[in-house]
């Protein structure tokens, strides 16, 4: 069941929390309310207060002083009104006393609660009298005889106001106090939650990544504790395979350097050969194998920037308004490059032009890399066919050729590719490649604006 609740989203725990603070509270007071008469009397036996009307001699009193008065003929008859007045000075300032006559019940004599005419009690009695509904008037109605006759006595007695209405007070005060301390304990917890959530952050701040997040429930904020154990978990992951990346770049950049070293000390034993002329006749041989050692140079060269290249991930386009044309050239100077190299080729551009946003030094290195590619693997026998057009709001070149069949994938491992790819995305076109046996597509798309 708290299982299932903490599952619940904290609005509706809030709500639900609220609605049972609301139903504790008010059976809190109902029992305290029900009660209360049950509390007035005891606190009246413990003489926490005095009610003049339960008082038993008070009851004797009247009933002695009573014979010593003459009841008026009616409440006109103002002399003997005057001279009863004595009689109701017996009771105190928060009792009425009303006399009626036994056969007609008509208003013969009396005196209102002195306490009802002062503006302090009045004003608490009349709160009280409106939350309570009179609760705290108390009436009792008895016959007394007097010197001349015997009337009915109506005393209408208000002490128990002096307890009722501040009982009340202390009633709702209990209430709200336990209403306010349950929804205050529920949002402490949740406070603690998010402060322990707070810690959790500040401790990853600091580079630990092991400690892991408490299990909050399935709420918004266990949800957040959740994925922040996820994010934790990722960036240790992230962190670990970004230390197993360096080092193995790092390896990989020492073994390329070691295997410089040996192509440029025999080059340089080559060369000091070559310098000291003692075997003129084999300068022509030791020229050829200078250049060798450098064409494996360059080779081993070219493999550490490609990889530099492709590993590199901070790299970002430096946007800026071109035109087509732009690319055209850049077609034009790399395919006089191959045909240097002894490829055979036709090119075809558009006649008309268009707008793009892009890099200049991203588009060089794109075509250079495909274009590398193609005196690497490309077969010199066939034809290189390249074409531009301008198809969809859109500038599409496409490059065939055809491989060697004799090109190992041992030392093809598509970096030049991945190196395309890579940022073509960055500049928001498309590349496909299509390949049948050993015929070679490449078509790349630029948006225009």
């Amino acid at each position: 069941m708290i299982r299932r609740f903490k599952n619940l989203k904290i609005r509706t725990q809030s709500a639900i929390v609220l609605l049972c603070a609301l139903l504790i509270a008010f059976t809190l007071f109902e029992l305290l309310w029900l009660n209360k008469w049950n509390i007035c009397e005891t606190a009246e036996d413990l003489n926490l207060f005095y009610t003049q009307i339960n008082d038993k001699s008070f009851r004797k009193m009247l009933k002695k002083e009573a014979l010593n008065y003459n009841l008026p003929e009616s409440e006109e008859d103002a002399e003997a009104v005057e001279a009863i007045k004595p009689f109701f000075d017996l009771v105190n300032e928060y009792t009425g006393i009303y006399i009626y006559d036994r056969d007609d019940g008509l208003f013969l004599a009396g005196r209102f609660a002195p306490a009802l005419e002062t503006n302090s009690f009045l004003f608490i009695f009349n709160i009280g009298y409106s939350l309570t509904g009179g609760d705290g008037e108390l009436v009792q109605s008895f016959p007394l005889e007097f010197a001349n006759g015997t009337a009915d006595i109506m005393i209408y007695n208000y002490e128990r106001t002096l307890f009722i209405y501040p009982f009340l007070f202390v009633c709702l005060g209990l209430t709200l106090a336990l209403f306010l301390v349950i929804v205050l304990l529920f949002l402490n917890q949740k406070i603690r939650q998010i402060l322990i959530l707070k810690d959790e952050i500040l401790t990853m701040s600091t580079g630990d990544l092991t400690h892991k997040t408490a299990d909050f429930g399935g709420n918004e904020i266990g949800i957040l504790a959740t994925e922040l154990n996820h994010l934790r978990e990722s960036l240790s992951y992230n962190i670990q395979k970004q230390q197993e990346s360096h080092k193995a770049n790092q390896d990989l950049i020492t073994a390329l350097s070691h295997d410089l070293r040996t192509p440029l000390t025999i080059l340089n034993g080559y060369l000091e050969v070559l310098k000291l002329k003692r075997n003129p006749q084999a300068q022509e041989e030791y020229l050829d194998r200078c250049l060798k050692k450098t064409e494996d140079i360059k080779e081993l060269t070219d493999r550490m920037f490609e990889y530099a290249l492709v590993a590199e991930e901070n790299e970002s386009p430096k946007l800026s308004w071109l035109s087509t044309d732009f690319i055209g050239q850049c077609l034009t100077e790399n395919c006089d490059f191959i045909r240097l190299a002894g490829f055979t080729l036709t090119l075809k551009l558009p006649e008309s032009t268009g707008v793009l946003q892009s890099d200049k030094t991203m588009l060089k290195r794109i075509f250079n890399n495909l274009f590398s590619n193609i005196i690497k693997y490309g077969d010199k026998k066939h034809i290189v066919t390249v074409s531009g057009q301008i198809q969809d709001m859109q500038f599409m070149v496409s490059v065939t050729n055809v491989a060697k069949t004799q090109t190992s994938h041992i030392d093809s491992n598509n970096i030049g590719l991945k190196n395309v790819d890579r940022m073509i995305q960055m500049l928001d076109g498309k590349l496909k490649v299509r390949q049948e046996k050993e015929r070679f597509q490449v078509e790349l798309c630029f948006p225009l604006q």
